[in-house]
């Protein structure tokens, strides 16, 4: 059968089509986790939807289709980091024990995205697998005795040891440098010095990190429940 120059055209633009490489469909999730690395490369000013929109080669107005604002694209992103937190032991383990493991596992989250720290910090955190896990960490704390008007700042308290240790990791591996000074800081000098026998890598965050924690845990329980039984997770 003859085709035309016009059938032509149409069969070469059908075969174009099926030829080009499908497009990432945009969605919520998509959005977060383009974010979520523009952050670990540029900071805070990775999360505009500017850059975001840009990175995924669509118009900024496309992805108010899937988040309301720049807010809500920020929560994801929380959640995205949030969700390798592991909470479960604060249910499982006795209350030090638990805390520990939770510690732990906080801070390892967001030591893979250390420079989503800062951002997270402009917004309160509303993501429903963060909060789930605060509920956890809200009752284990109650088991042990702690008041309801003392979970937020025994929280808070975790979590600015935790996030800080996770700023500590992500700067120099010694921030501390007497060299030409040991005659005027003696004391100090011989403590840098002792830093020679460390993991070069790391010679001083996860100690620091461990020894904080272990003076944390070891006074997270109400002062009223000391010398006298309390009820063990």
């Amino acid at each position: 059968m003859r085709c035309d120059v016009a059938c032509t055209l149409t069969i070469a633009r059908e075969e174009t089509a099926i030829a080009r490489p499908p497009r990432a469909i945009l969605s919520r999730d998509l959005i977060a986790r383009t974010a979520l690395a523009l952050v670990d490369r540029h900071g805070v000013e990775g999360a505009s939807m500017r850059r975001v929109a840009q990175k995924l080669g669509v118009n900024p107005t496309s992805l108010y289709n899937h988040v309301s604002d720049r807010a809500a694209m920020i929560e994801d992103v929380r959640a995205l980091v949030s969700a390798h937190i592991d909470s479960a032991p604060l249910r499982e383990m006795s209350w030090e024990d638990g805390l520990v493991a939770w510690a732990r596992s906080y801070r390892l989250a967001f030591a893979r995205h250390h420079r989503a720290v800062p951002l997270l910090m402009t917004t309160r955190a509303s993501a429903p697998v963060l909060l789930a896990e605060y509920e956890d960490f809200a009752v284990a704390a109650e088991t042990v005795g702690w008041a309801a008007s003392e979970v937020l700042p025994l929280l808070t308290a975790f979590e600015s040891f935790i996030l800080g240790s996770v700023l500590d990791m992500s700067g120099p591996s010694v921030v501390f440098d007497p060299a030409g000074q040991e005659e005027r800081f003696p004391r100090l000098a011989a403590a840098y010095g002792t830093l020679r026998d460390e993991d070069p890598d790391d010679p001083i965050a996860t100690r620091a990190f461990e020894r904080g924690l272990a003076m944390l845990v070891a006074s997270a329980r109400p002062t009223r429940s000391k010398g006298r039984a309390t009820r063990k997770r």
